[in-house]
C-alpha cells in the first residue's frame, strides 16, 4: 500500500534507531567522569529541556542536580544553563537557574543563555557566550543520551577542547535520595507573546535545527562583559 507519508515514516524510523543507540553506557559515562574529576573548569554548560507549569520532570531535575554535583566537587567553578522558550512559554535556562539557586548553587556562579532552541544550539551558543565573557575552559554536562548525541557536533563545530561529562548513573542514584522539590515562581520565566516552535516551524525545519543546520553564527558577537 502506497502512502504519501512514506518519507516521514522513513525519517521517524531513522530517528528511532538513532535514539536507541545514541546513549553512553554506565561504564563509558564513568570513564568520562573519571577523566575530568581532578580538573576544574571555568564554566560548565548544561542544556535545558521544556518545562511544564506542573513542575520539573525527572530529566530536568537530573540535569540540575548533576550540575550541582559538579559544582560541589569543584569540577565546575560556574554553571551556564541554556535554553529558550521553545515548546512551552517558559525560558528553560531561567527555570533551571531558579531551581539551581533553590538547591544551593550560588546565584553569582550561575549564567544563562536564552537563545538556543535545539541541543546543538545549546552548546554552540553557550560556548560562544562563555568565551565572550572571558571564561577559558568550558565543558558540557547532561544526561548520557544528550551528551553522546552532542559529542561529534561539539568536537567538529564547537571546539575539540570541550570535554563531555554525562551522568554517572550510580552517583545519580545516591544523589536522588537527597533530592528535594522546591517551589519556584515560574511565571518570572514566562516569555511574552510566546508561540510554540511547532506552530512556527515545520517538522523538517525543526529537524534541520536539531542537526545544527540553522545556527546563527553572529550570536553574541556584540556581547560585552557587562551582559
Amino acid at each position: 500500500m502506497k502512502t504519501k507519508n512514506y518519507p516521514l515514516l522513513i525519517s521517524m524510523a531513522f530517528l528511532a534507531v538513532m535514539i536507541t543507540s545514541c546513549q553512553f553506557s554506565k561504564k563509558a559515562s564513568l570513564r568520562k567522569y573519571e577523566a575530568v574529576k581532578d580538573q576544574q573548569f571555568d564554566i560548565i554548560v548544561v542544556p535545558g529541556i521544556q518545562f511544564q507549569d506542573t513542575g520539573w520532570n525527572r530529566v530536568l531535575k537530573g540535569r540540575i542536580y548533576w550540575a550541582k554535583h559538579l559544582y560541589d566537587r569543584g569540577i565546575a567553578k560556574n554553571i551556564m544553563f541554556s535554553g529558550s522558550a521553545v515548546y512551552t512559554p517558559y525560558y528553560e535556562a531561567e527555570i533551571m537557574k531558579m531551581y539551581a539557586e533553590k538547591i544551593g548553587i550560588p546565584s553569582e556562579h550561575i549564567y544563562t543563555e536564552t537563545k538556543a532552541e535545539h541541543s546543538t544550539e545549546n552548546i554552540y551558543y553557550s560556548y560562544k557566550k562563555a568565551r565572550k565573557l572571558g571564561f577559558k575552559t568550558v565543558a558540557l554536562a547532561s544526561d548520557p543520551f544528550q551528551t553522546k548525541m552532542l559529542r561529534k557536533f561539539t568536537k567538529k563545530r564547537v571546539s575539540k577542547d570541550v570535554p563531555i561529562i554525562p551522568f554517572v548513573i550510580d552517583t545519580m542514584k545516591v544523589i536522588e535520595l537527597t533530592m528535594i522539590d522546591p517551589e519556584i515562581d515560574f511565571e518570572k520565566a514566562r516569555k511574552k507573546d510566546f508561540k510554540s516552535i511547532k506552530e512556527k516551524e515545520s517538522f523538517w525545519k525543526r529537524f534541520r535545527g536539531t542537526m545544527g543546520k540553522r545556527i546563527d553564527k553572529t550570536a553574541y558577537d556584540t556581547l560585552s562583559l557587562g551582559n
